[in-house]
Formats: structure tokens, C-alpha cells, sequence
């Protein structure tokens, strides 16, 4: 087997579940479409990992989509509070995890896009980030690449480079990013008894009790860790007076600007808390740079903000009770990701 299709076979093992070095990969998560192993999807989740990679998406050659989801850190950046884009200028947000991506429903922290495909342009053609006046002009540079010109035919036929299969390949190689298995999953849902310790089994309790699953949903069958809806958690509010470093002068309104209702201002979607030790800085623009920063912000109910979901209260926890929820909180770590980082860049030819 050669080193490419050793890959293609690592990688659709992880994303499907078949076992390798871990137990089960998927262990935990909730099902998902099966992801085909035909020699035709191979080649579209290959295609797509090499444009993950690829800075010729961008109209200046710099920025590719590996330069915000850093598969080292998680797919995600832990340098700054936030992502950069065009010209080295700071963003609004953080960049979230594509980890387990497939299971959101709905992508960014506003909710703007209904499907990974849709998510794919948004980068691409923003003034800020990718800064392509249009898709033909990311179409075109691709087109006449030979390179690229064969691997889209070998994935798509005849349709070769367009924009739909460009994001489709982009799409389908995000999907394999799955990362489960982790030591609360065996211990919860693999019946391992030793997979988690005392104070980890501890912090899962006072996660139900304080009521943190309300939005970090566990099931019976699976756990997402996120109910992808859109809260308001008061950090906008506590950053507009300077009560979490510098003060924001222009705030985020989050959810409102895709759907203008004001129950949706300030609100950004639930992410999962699966792997979230390995993704630092935290909410939606990194104000909290530690898990414990995160223990702490809910502890004491988050900020005054008046219109805050009513879901953030005070939980008066005891210094012990936050050492056991951050202690269950690394346990979501899935042994995967570091493979699916590994295993991410291309390599020469």
C-alpha cells in the first residue's frame, strides 16, 4: 500500500469507527451518515485535506484554512484570543475546533452557516479573511493548477473544479476530523470501571448537579456536549465594562446579526465540550484564558448582564468541587486527536 493510500485508510478509520490502535474512535459520539469507502470518496477526503492546506485559496497566496484551524492546536489557534486574518489584522472571534464538526448544527459562532459546504465560502470570500472578490477567482487559480485539475477529476468526474465540488472536498475531509474515545467515554459508555479516577467521577457528578448538561448535553447513548443553541452568557457585557481585561469598545452582537431578533443579542452557539482542554482560549472571543477561568466565570454566574440566559446562575461551588469539574473536563480529551494531527499535513510527493 502506498503512503497515500495508507493514510486515506487511517484517515476514514477514525471517521468511521473501525478499530486501530484506540479501542473505538467513535465511542460516545452520536451516530452519523456512514462515510462511503469507495475509491471516489477517498479521493474527495484526500483532495480535501491538501486544499485545507493549500494558501493559493487565498488571493494574496498567504492564508489557507489550516492557518485558523491549526490541526497542532486542535484544529483550532491557542496563540491569541482570537484569529487573524488579511494582513496579519486581528478578528472578532476565536476560531472555533473542527473537531467532531459534523456534529453541529449549524457553523460559527453565530449560526451563520446551515452546512459545512455553506461554511466553506464564508472564509473565502470575507474582505477580512481570504479576501477573494469572487468564487470564480478561487475557482480559476485551481482550474489550471495540473495538480489539482487531475485530483478533482479522479473525485468528481467530469464536474471537475467548480465551486460546489471544491467545497465539497473541503467538506468531506473536515467530516473525518472525529475525535471520541476518550477516557469518559470508556468509563461511561465502554463500562471501564479504572478509566476515570475518583476526583474525575466526582467532577461528572457536580457536572449534572450544578446544571451545566442543561446545555452540555449527555445522553444515555451518546453525548454531544453542546445543545447548538444560542446563549447569551454575559461576557459581552462584562468585556464592554473591562471586567475581563481590556475594555471592548465595539461589541459583538453575536446571533443578532443573523436573525435581528433581541433575544438574540450577545448570543453565540453552545460549542461542544468534547477535547476542550486542548482548545484554550475560551468563549466566543478567548476572554477566558483556562479552563479553571471558565470554572470560575459560571461559578460565579458570569457577569450582571440583564438579559443573560437565565441558565447562567451563580453555582457556588467549593474550591474542591472546582477542582473535580476541571478535572472531568480534561478527561473528554480523545487520544485521536493528536493521530488526526499528525496524520493531517500533506507531505511530499
Amino acid at each position: 500500500m502506498n503512503p497515500t493510500a495508507r493514510r486515506l485508510a487511517l484517515i476514514l478509520a477514525l471517521a468511521t469507527g473501525v478499530a486501530f490502535a484506540q479501542d473505538a474512535a467513535r465511542l460516545g459520539l452520536p451516530a452519523t451518515a456512514p462515510t462511503a469507502t469507495d475509491e471516489q470518496t477517498l479521493a474527495r477526503i484526500e483532495l480535501g485535506r491538501r486544499l485545507f492546506f493549500e494558501p493559493q485559496l487565498a488571493e494574496d497566496g498567504v492564508m489557507a484554512c489550516a492557518t485558523c484551524h491549526i490541526p497542532e492546536h486542535a484544529f483550532t489557534v491557542n496563540a491569541g484570543t482570537v484569529a487573524f486574518g488579511r494582513g496579519g489584522q486581528a478578528l472578532r472571534r476565536n476560531s472555533p475546533t473542527l473537531l467532531n464538526i459534523d456534529l453541529a448544527t449549524s457553523f460559527f459562532h453565530d449560526g451563520r452557516a446551515g452546512t459545512l459546504e455553506e461554511q466553506v465560502w464564508f472564509p473565502l470570500l470575507s474582505q477580512s479573511e481570504m479576501w477573494n472578490p469572487s468564487a470564480e477567482s478561487v475557482v480559476g487559480r485551481l482550474r489550471y493548477r495540473r495538480e489539482y485539475a487531475d485530483m478533482f477529476r479522479r473525485a468528481f468526474g467530469d464536474e471537475g473544479v467548480s465551486r460546489k465540488t471544491l467545497a465539497a472536498a473541503i467538506a468531506a475531509y473536515e467530516r473525518t476530523l472525529v475525535a471520541g474515545g476518550s477516557r469518559f467515554d470508556r468509563w461511561f459508555y465502554g463500562k471501564e470501571e479504572a478509566a476515570l479516577t475518583t476526583e474525575e467521577q466526582a467532577g461528572f457528578t457536580v457536572f449534572n448537579w450544578s446544571g451545566c448538561n442543561a446545555c452540555h448535553v449527555v445522553d444515555a447513548a451518546s453525548a454531544t456536549f453542546s445543545d447548538n443553541r444560542f446563549r447569551n452568557t454575559g461576557i459581552e457585557w462584562a468585556r464592554a465594562r473591562g471586567e475581563l481585561g481590556s475594555k471592548k469598545t465595539e461589541s459583538d452582537l453575536g446571533r443578532f446579526e443573523i436573525t435581528g431578533r433581541p433575544e438574540d443579542r450577545h448570543a453565540f452557539r453552545t460549542p461542544s465540550l468534547r477535547n476542550v482542554a486542548l482548545t484554550a482560549p475560551y468563549m466566543h472571543d478567548g476572554s477566558l484564558p483556562t479552563l479553571r477561568d471558565v470554572v470560575e466565570w459560571y461559578d460565579r454566574g458570569g457577569s450582571a448582564d440583564p438579559g443573560k440566559d437565565p441558565l447562567v446562575r451563580p453555582l457556588r461551588l467549593s474550591e474542591a468541587q472546582k477542582r473535580q469539574l476541571e478535572a472531568f473536563l480534561k478527561s473528554l480529551t480523545s487520544e485521536t486527536a493528536a493521530v488526526l494531527a499528525r496524520e493531517a499535513r500533506p507531505r511530499p510527493q
